[in-house]
């Protein structure tokens, strides 16, 4: 159910630009991306993990907080990282 390390190095790589680049709000956000993705299935299969449902809500709310923070100082990087993501239909 957790990130394997080559996952992180890969997600990192991808939207950090580098392995090591752990810190750029791009990064963090791709990242929590990937993880309530993997909490969500397993929320499907096992509906009664309210730990697991709460950690979720928990995700979501810093996810939330980095893109209104990325939206304030970063607008067409914003935009880049929804679009690349996926996460504003």
């Amino acid at each position: 159910m957790s990130i394997t390390k080559e996952k992180k190095i890969s997600i990192f790589t991808q939207f950090g630009g580098a392995a090591t680049n752990t810190g750029s709000t791009e990064a963090q956000i791709a990242l929590l991306t990937e993880r309530i993705l993997d909490i969500s299935k397993h929320l499907q299969t096992n509906k009664k993990d309210f730990s697991s449902q709460k950690g979720l809500i928990q995700l979501v709310g810093e996810r939330k907080a980095l893109l209104s923070y990325m939206q304030k100082t970063n607008l067409m990087g914003y935009r880049a990282l929804i679009e690349k993501l996926g996460l504003r239909k």
